[in-house]
């Protein structure tokens, strides 16, 4: 359910300055302005010193994905922000963006925006949005025409009792994706950070659907960007809602996506009116959630009209390039974060199309299904207007199992608003599985994973995905191996792959007298989900030159799944049997000449080799021999009279040592 956030058209950016376009009269109907800043000389920060304004979690990120500190992470200029304040007319800073270096400011003075505009280091000055007072819209935005309550809920099939939870009623939103395939085997959101931008979180510090993350203390950071203060627990119901999807942990009766992540609830939205100060909201919580260190975002946010239809968007705006909240959803993937947003709903509706953020083009865009796979009819179509496949994938977002705000228990919803953060939440124990490989290797993960891949669609994109499937594509991407024969006859494999202890490896080969490929050997580890390297030696003995050799690696995940890693063909380039049956010595003792019969099947190497007792070697030849029966001679008379001992050599393999006697 979207709770219609999706209304906007032309952002402010895109026309002429009003600071100097309106006359003051004006300029007065605004209290709310995004100050656009030239530069920000004179900084004290550097980014060769991050730890100053980047937690060292957020530095992790750019180190682990080589994501370069940039300008746009250094402060704004706090000089810049005091000189501002100082031009009088009651000034108060609302919030600050980095990245596009601007300040967000209110004041009931028209003639402190002349003053600010005449600052040197000022780009320019637009108003945003009115005094609250003004508002032309009255109505809550936000109305629930769209939730069934408790009245629709039935028995749900809870799934495999294999399943390390009883999902209850959530059991066909995480089923549709495969995604308990993920919590089976321990991918439930530890350690990893998602940020939901929302209208408000009412409730969630006392309803039970989240008494494991109050316990746990997995909410690190929140902040009303609305209100300018630290608590999110009022305001709206929606982000609760959304919050549910993702955080629910009631066994048996509701269960979310990523239950054991850290969350960021930030209040971003103003439910009673739609002004361009939201997407400003929307950046600085961005921010904050990039310097904490966040994984990803859950953003049920979208814009296409605005309560002033001076700012509305038309659908050529929505390229990804042009609103300031996809500007700023581009510019967090670029920070190494997976942006995850909800299409829209106004696919019933005359505009039809997605919303902006949706457009953005690195971020995964969600539309909205039932859990029998039914395009739902309100989700928003695409594609953006400069032709990305939008949305990409899809989720339930009818019939969509929430949390009510007042008593917590479940209940029905629609609304992309919460096909986005069933989503996020699965993508963020994806994640959490393969942190190797970044953002957008993840979302590829997720679009190839999904139905519709081959044949996309302005509906639901790429399809719906199987995560099952996307981690083991996963596991083929990060898989390595290597394989070499040495002089000894020896076949050496080498591989690396991810596994655990559920897991197990199981190498097969196939000879040229096999029909198929034959299990010999099992390898196994006995630790949680990491990188393992393994090694198996194959002895070629009794292999002839010329013969080919394959191999194949089959992982076996549990019960769940079987899938084979990769296949390897070697060629033997010479011949490792020896015949020691085919080798006769003759006669013992010997007087003159001693024989060495050889009868091979293929040509081969041979060196005679004759020791005294000493260990002293005395005299040694060498011959190649061809197919058959051939007899080799050693000159024993030459030696005096004692005990030898003659060693054959075959392709540099000793094959026969035998005493022998000279009379």
């Amino acid at each position: 359910m979207m709770y219609n956030f999706f209304r906007m058209k032309k952002y402010w950016l895109l026309l002429p300055f009003f600071s100097l376009a309106f006359s003051l009269n004006v300029t007065a109907q605004f209290t709310r302005y995004i100050i656009k800043l030239k530069d920000k000389d004179g900084s004290v920060f550097s980014v060769s010193n991050p730890s100053q304004f980047l937690s060292q979690r957020a530095i992790a990120r750019r180190v682990r994905y080589n994501i370069a500190i940039s300008q746009t992470d250094l402060p704004v200029n706090d000089s810049y922000i005091q000189t501002i304040l100082a031009v009088g007319g009651g000034v108060r800073i609302l919030n600050v963006s980095k990245w596009f270096n601007q300040v967000c400011i209110i004041t009931s003075d028209p003639t402190a925006i002349t003053r600010i505009n005449a600052l040197p280091f000022v780009l320019t000055a637009a108003g945003v949005a009115p005094r609250p007072a003004n508002t032309n819209n009255k109505s809550d935005k936000h109305a629930k025409p769209t939730i069934n309550v408790a009245a629709s809920i039935v028995a749900a099939r809870p799934g495999s009792p294999n399943n390390v939870y009883n999902y209850g009623l959530s059991y066909p939103q995480i089923h549709l994706h495969n995604a308990e395939f993920l919590h089976n085997h321990h991918f439930r959101g530890e350690g990893m950070q998602l940020a939901i931008m929302d209208a408000g979180f009412l409730n969630y510090l006392t309803l039970p659907t989240f008494d494991s993350i109050r316990t746990n203390n997995q909410v690190i950071n929140t902040w009303d960007f609305v209100a300018e203060k630290q608590g999110v627990n009022d305001a709206h119901p929606h982000g609760t809602n959304c919050f549910s999807t993702i955080a629910a942990n009631m066994p048996g009766t509701f269960i979310g996506t990523a239950p054991n992540a850290n969350f960021l609830l930030y209040r971003t939205e103003d439910a009673s009116t739609e002004y361009p100060v939201e997407e400003q909201n929307f950046v600085a919580a961005a921010e904050r959630a990039d310097s904490i260190g966040a994984d990803a975002f859950s953003v049920s946010l979208g814009y296409n009209t605005f309560s002033n239809s001076i700012f509305n968007y038309t659908y050529n705006d929505l390229n990804g390039n042009v609103t300031l909240i996809a500007r700023a959803a581009n510019m967090a993937a670029q920070k190494g974060i997976a942006v995850i947003v909800a299409a829209g709903n106004e696919g019933n509706n005359p505009w039809r199309y997605i919303t902006t953020p949706a457009d953005a083009d690195s971020v995964l865009t969600i539309g909205a299904v039932d859990k029998n796979r039914q395009i739902a009819s309100f989700s928003s179509f695409g594609p953006s207007s400069d032709g990305q496949i939008k949305p990409d994938i899809a989720a339930i977002g009818t019939g969509a199992v929430v949390a009510n705000e007042s008593t917590g228990q479940p209940m029905y919803g629609n609304g992309t608003s919460f096909a986005c953060p069933i989503m996020a939440g699965i993508t963020t124990c994806l994640w959490q599985a393969f942190p190797e490989v970044n953002n957008m290797a993840i979302i590829d993960a997720l679009r190839q994973s999904s139905d519709r891949v081959s044949n996309p669609n302005n509906r639901t994109g790429y399809g719906i995905p199987d995560v099952k499937k996307a981690f083991v594509a996963l596991q083929k991407k990060l898989f390595a191996q290597h394989i070499f024969i040495d002089d000894k006859c020896k076949a050496t494999l080498q591989w690396t792959v991810k596994t655990a202890s559920e897991m197990n490896c199981v190498l097969e080969r196939k000879l040229p007298a096999d029909i198929s490929f034959v299990p010999i050997d099992t390898l196994q580890v006995i630790s949680s989900f990491s990188k393992q390297n393994f090694t198996y030696s194959d002895d070629f003995t009794e292999l002839s030159a010329g013969d080919a050799i394959s191999y194949r690696i089959k992982m076996n995940i549990a019960a769940d799944t079987s899938f084979y890693l990769d296949s390897v063909t070697v060629i033997n380039t010479r011949s490792c049997k020896i015949w020691k049956e085919n080798i006769l010595i003759s006669p013992n003792p010997v007087t003159d000449i001693l024989s060495v019969k050889i009868t091979s099947n293929t040509p081969a190497n041979i060196d005679l080799v004759v020791k005294n007792l000493l260990g002293q070697q005395i005299y040694q030849t060498s011959h190649t021999t061809t197919i058959g029966m051939q007899t080799l001679t050693i000159p024993m008379q030459q030696f005096s009279s004692g005990i030898y001992f003659v060693m054959v050599l075959v392709d540099g393999k000793k094959a026969v040592v035998k005493k022998v006697v000279r009379g």
